[in-house]
């Protein structure tokens, strides 16, 4: 049965820390809008205290996430056991998008290990922590990381990325704005 928590125990940070990959839901204010649901990989994720997270937000395809924070702050973060003991731990929150060439960039950045094709922060306030049994999760194994996106992002360099986010990331699917977007 599923409990609900003000703030991230130590045996949460312990379980987020322990794992390879994590989704991150958001959604648009309008009914017509389309409900994002992103997988994170590369170990991007930093736990700053029991209620504030932060990822490093790679180069994608869309930049949804980001136009929803943008309009409505909400979001989501799930994380599931597919090893281990089972287990499904969510942090629901409100999220603002960091840019680089700003000082929250500069505070926050340090704190991730580098990786080619980052493109934003997003930091999280988490007002609940829920976890959930995960008994119907499968068991996967880890294997590793794709370096396909690190190795892209190199080859376009710098200048061919900041055209790959006019072209691909100022918008969301539904036409919204994202705070990149706004800063190219």
């Amino acid at each position: 049965m599923g409990k609900q928590f003000d703030a991230m125990l130590p045996q949460h940070e312990a379980f987020i820390r322990q794992q390879h990959i994590f989704f991150v839901g958001s959604a648009p204010l309008s009914e017509e809008g389309h409900v994002n649901i992103s997988p994170k990989g590369h170990n991007c994720l930093t736990i700053l205290s029991p209620n504030r997270v932060a990822y490093l937000d790679l180069t994608g395809s869309g930049n949804e996430t980001s136009a929803h924070l943008d309009e409505n702050k909400r979001i989501t973060v799930m994380f599931c056991a597919f090893e281990g003991a089972p287990n499904i731990l969510r942090l629901y929150g409100t999220g603002k998008v960091v840019l680089p060439a700003t000082a929250e960039w500069d505070a926050l950045y340090p704190l991730f290990s580098p990786l080619p094709g980052a493109r934003q922060i997003i930091d999280i306030e988490v007002h609940k922590v829920q976890t959930s049994c995960g008994y119907s999760i499968p068991f996967m194994s880890y294997e590793g990381e794709r370096e396909t996106l690190q190795r892209w992002s190199v080859q376009k360099g710098e200048e061919g990325l900041k055209e790959y986010w006019k072209e691909k990331n100022t918008k969301s699917i539904d036409g919204m704005p994202t705070p990149l977007g706004k800063s190219l």
